[in-house]
């Protein structure tokens, strides 16, 4: 065949090529609505709020491809329901198109629990929407911070901050009352464990401050109080008043005190009659 070719005069083989070319473009322009599908065109049926199933039935009995391209989470959501797609319902796109679906997810993802003690309330609402987290119930103790977040709490107990909860979570808040407007006996904690200080002070409403362990003492719990401020009795003798939501410091020891008793408040004895 190459022989054929070298015989015949060269611009025989330039027109043969030139119509084998055309032939070959020809055919191409041809077939190229036929292999694109030009001018075949479909409306995109709306499928959000539908099930993730019946959606995908419904796109491929059209002739569309379906793609899940992201998900998110409601918890007012059913599961696997569209979201979102693209394109848009009632867009007009070609034959085979490819549909891009958000659909909700099955389950609440975990997040990480923020720390919200401290916080004044808005501002701690404001933080657990953004997390997706609810406000759960909200309750009061006397606290010098108003509003100010004292605990946050997931059924009774206490949720640090970092660990997982899953989001759409019911957070309850404990939140500081204010200083209260009748005032009380300062309490007398001295001798006291350190558990029994705790717990007297938490039922007359006021508040532990600064703690300070004697050196020798490793444990807080195995400790016992030695001085308080305000102390239960001033300068002239008479009972210190407190409101709830304040604070006492105290200071703590390995070994119990023993409360020294000063002479001058003593009585003197009366004088002996000798007969």
């Amino acid at each position: 065949m190459f022989a054929a070719l070298m015989k015949r005069p060269l611009w025989i083989n330039v027109l043969l090529a030139l119509g084998l070319s055309l032939l070959v473009l020809f055919l191409f322009f041809q077939t190229l609505e036929f292999w694109t599908n030009h001018g075949e065109y479909l409306r995109v049926p709306d499928v959000k709020g539908k099930n993730y199933k019946e959606a995908e039935d419904l796109l491929d009995k059209a002739g569309f491809d379906v793609v899940v391209q992201d998900s998110v989470y409601y918890d007012s959501i059913a599961p696997l329901v569209i979201i979102k797609q693209f394109p848009d319902p009632d867009a007009t796109v070609k034959v085979n198109r490819t549909i891009y679906l958000t659909i909700n997810r099955s389950t609440a993802p975990l997040i990480n629990m923020p720390n919200l003690v401290g916080m004044s309330f808005r501002n701690a609402e404001l933080e657990m929407r953004a997390m997706g987290l609810k406000l759960g119930d909200t309750t009061y103790v006397p606290d010098i911070a108003k509003n100010a977040v004292k605990d946050q709490l997931v059924g009774g107990v206490t949720l640090k901050p970092g660990t997982p909860v899953a989001m759409g979570t019911k957070i309850s808040l404990v939140l500081g009352a204010g200083i209260g407007n009748e005032d009380i006996a300062v309490p007398d904690l001295f001798g006291m464990p350190y558990s029994e200080a705790l717990i007297l002070l938490e039922s007359s409403g006021i508040n532990l401050g600064v703690v300070l362990p004697d050196a020798d003492l490793t444990d807080t719990l195995a400790g016992f109080v030695y001085w308080q401020n305000p102390e239960r009795i001033n300068e002239e003798r008479k009972i210190n008043r407190i409101r709830s939501g304040q604070m006492m410091d105290i200071k703590l020891s390995v070994i119990k005190p023993e409360r020294k008793i000063d002479s001058t408040l003593l009585s003197p004895e009366p004088p002996i009659k000798n007969d």
